[in-house]
């Protein structure tokens, strides 16, 4: 699961909204263990580097760009039985009320 944030509407939002989606992390997590769907999940820093290989030379860049509003702030590995729990458990997620939060398989 990719948590992704609109980095001005994270900014706009109160101390106490942050807390609850916060809150809504720690019960999902202690769930998750206690299921045993819990795989990993970790908060992304919002500075990356963006690496190109064009064949010969690498060219590296810092980012996000500025014009880049959405960031991916950070991620949930869960081993559950099928996408209809995934999207279940994505739904459990604080932003997921505020933007979509993508669903993938990992592909063995």
């Amino acid at each position: 699961m990719l948590i992704p944030i609109n980095v001005d509407k994270w900014n706009a939002l109160s101390a106490s909204e942050i807390e609850a989606i916060m809150r809504a992390h720690t019960a999902l997590q202690q769930e998750l263990r206690a299921t045993g769907e819990f795989l990993a999940a970790h908060e992304l820093a919002e500075e990356a580097t963006f690496v190109r290989n064009n064949g010969t030379a690498l060219t590296v860049t810092d980012g996000p760009f500025m014009e880049t509003k959405e960031i991916v702030a950070g991620y949930y590995i869960v081993d559950c039985v099928d996408l209809d729990r995934a999207v279940e458990i994505a739904g459990k997620l604080g932003e997921a009320r505020l933007w979509p939060i993508e669903v993938r398989r990992i592909d063995p």
